[in-house]
């Protein structure tokens, strides 16, 4: 790529990567826009937990990125391809394994507990945000192809609200009960 601007999308259109011109308020490109704005909220939070011990947590977090970009590119590029559900599982393995070691939840608790666990539920916000994106493509086109990625935005929503009460617990800051 010879210059990062190409001034085709100045009129509200871009391409996909298969050369299909399509409105940049189309509900493919919100979806797409929505799973690069998760994907750097999940890297603002990386970088916090960079400099803590919770290198499992960031490990997860990393892998979970590559998962969003490779779903974007998925969906971008009009692939049918199935990028497994066995991602899901994984997800519902790690939530478990993370809950596991947390008091039970009695309340509902307020976005907060520390500056790892905030961005994490920032990330959270983003995903659920995400996640609506995919399920209003799913309706406008009656498309089945964008089902994995509802899904799995719906895990992944969990596992963010579960790994930001990790970090919390983890960094011994109260959660605020409603």
């Amino acid at each position: 790529m010879a210059k990062i601007y190409t001034k085709t999308g100045d009129y509200g259109i871009t391409a996909t990567i298969e050369g299909k011109r399509v409105k940049k308020t189309s509900e493919l490109i919100e979806l797409y826009g929505s799973l690069d704005e998760l994907n750097s909220f999940l890297g603002f939070a990386a970088e916090s937990l960079c400099r803590s011990d919770m290198q499992d947590l960031l490990k997860q977090i990393y892998s979970i990125q590559r998962g969003l970009f490779t779903m974007g590119s998925h969906l971008i590029s009009g692939s049918k391809e199935s990028l497994g559900f066995q991602a899901i599982s994984q997800l519902e393995e790690l939530i478990d394994a993370l809950n596991a070691q947390l008091p039970v939840l009695k309340k509902f608790i307020l976005p907060g507990g520390g500056e790892n666990s905030s961005r994490l539920h920032l990330a959270r916000s983003v995903c659920r945000r995400a996640e609506r994106a995919a399920f209003r493509l799913i309706e406008a086109h009656k498309s089945r192809s964008v089902e994995f990625i509802a899904i799995y935005l719906n895990r992944l929503g969990d596992w963010l609200f579960t790994a930001a009460r990790f970090c919390a617990f983890n960094e011994n800051i109260e959660e605020i009960t409603v």
